[in-house]
């Protein structure tokens, strides 16, 4: 696997020599660790926490604060991969100053973090860390702002959940001519404003391979089908942590079935007796 970190360039390069990029969720230090050494392009710190993290009904109730947390700890266990984090809710929708205000307060914090290899050795290299904002044509002057700040942008079109609510719930974007009209005349905006990626979630696969094929920068799906540069999927969903997948999931384990049964063994031999044993105890 190599060794270099993985940059803006990295993810344009691929797409240009038609090599997919890998992205899988993160929101702690093990997980990050684990992606990392699996060799994933990217740990994205979505705001999907708010759900398979912190138990909330959807993203809407995430802070900038729980954002910087949870980009801290993803931080400390990578030492490859780029490192992606949403912007939450209200962080960056009243206006370019307050956005680029939060944002720089976010990639602050996170680059804070000190990098160091298992035998303690610091990391020669810096890992790049990005923020992702969700929206279209409305979004283009903050996302500029945010770029001239010096801050790598991700952009975010399709289904967008915090404003899922809006049109009663998730649902799959850009089916009707005016909505895959509006999808990819965004895309090209948010190129031209600066991103150096663009999500597509819940849309058409046509659609997602028109958006792909239109733009220089690479599209990441998720439930966007086959064609796009690259793929991300919630870790949670894969690792078959919250039960049935949804239909754009390939499920790789059922780790739910298993932590609860290792949990159910645990109590059965404190209740019994059975653990610590002379070989648990000193």
């Amino acid at each position: 696997m190599e060794s270099k970190t993985v940059t803006t360039t990295t993810l344009l390069k691929k797409k240009q020599k038609g090599e997919k990029i890998t992205v899988l969720t993160a929101y702690d230090y093990p997980t990050a660790k684990l992606l990392d050494e699996a060799g994933l392009d990217i740990a994205l710190v979505g705001d999907s926490l708010g759900q398979v993290v912190l138990g909330y009904d959807s993203t809407l109730p995430v802070t900038l604060e729980d954002m910087v947390h949870h980009t801290k700890a993803v931080v400390r266990g990578t030492r490859r991969a780029m490192v992606v984090a949403d912007m939450p809710f209200m962080s960056y929708q009243a206006g370019p100053n307050e956005a680029v205000a939060n944002a720089g307060y976010l990639i602050q914090e996170a680059a804070a973090i000190s990098h160091q290899t298992e035998d303690r050795k610091p990391v020669t290299e810096t890992i790049t860390i990005a923020v992702k904002l969700e929206g279209g044509e409305h979004m283009v002057s903050t996302i500029v702002r945010i770029v001239e700040a010096g801050i790598p942008v991700m952009g975010h079109l399709g289904m967008l959940p915090m404003s899922a609510t809006r049109f009663g719930g998730a649902r799959v974007h850009g089916k009707t001519k005016s909505e895959a009209e509006r999808i990819l005349r965004d895309a090209k905006e948010l190129e031209e404003a600066g991103v150096f990626a663009i999500v597509l979630e819940l849309v058409p696969k046509d659609l997602a391979k028109q958006v792909t094929d239109a733009i220089s920068v690479p599209t990441i799906g998720i439930g966007a089908g086959p064609h796009c540069d690259g793929h991300v999927l919630v870790t949670s969903d894969l690792l078959g942590l919250y039960g049935a997948p949804f239909k754009h999931v390939k499920q790789y384990a059922d780790l739910s079935g298993t932590i609860l049964q290792a949990f159910k063994e645990y109590a059965e031999d404190v209740r019994t007796g059975k653990f610590p044993g002379e070989e648990h105890s000193f």
